[in-house]
């Protein structure tokens, strides 16, 4: 049986501090928790912070979108190498939003 898995998309909210501030004060509250995948999905600016302030914890991080190539003139999007570069194990894709 697979694990159940638990994300929340922050869409486009929260600056830096505000969203180090909010996986802060998430750690605690859900360290005691197992059985569930739990993932937070911050804005792209949000991500190296959030991912240093969730060193440790059992909430993991993804990103929000990505795109199929590794580098380029592609305005905007963001490669799968950058995702796991800022430690990304995760990644929304196909949301409807941004279809």
């Amino acid at each position: 049986m697979r694990k159940p898995l638990v994300a929340g998309n922050w869409k486009m909210n929260l600056l830096v501090a505000d969203a180090v501030d909010l996986v802060s004060a998430l750690k605690p509250a859900v360290q005691d928790v197992s059985g569930v995948d739990m993932i937070v999905c911050p804005t792209f600016p949000a991500l190296y912070a959030v991912g240093q302030a969730l060193q440790g914890s059992n909430v993991e991080m993804g990103g929000q979108n990505t795109y199929n190539k590794e580098s380029g003139a592609y305005t905007g999007e963001t490669s799968p190498q950058m995702l796991l570069d800022v430690g990304c194990s995760w990644v929304i894709i196909g949301h409807s939003e941004r279809r």
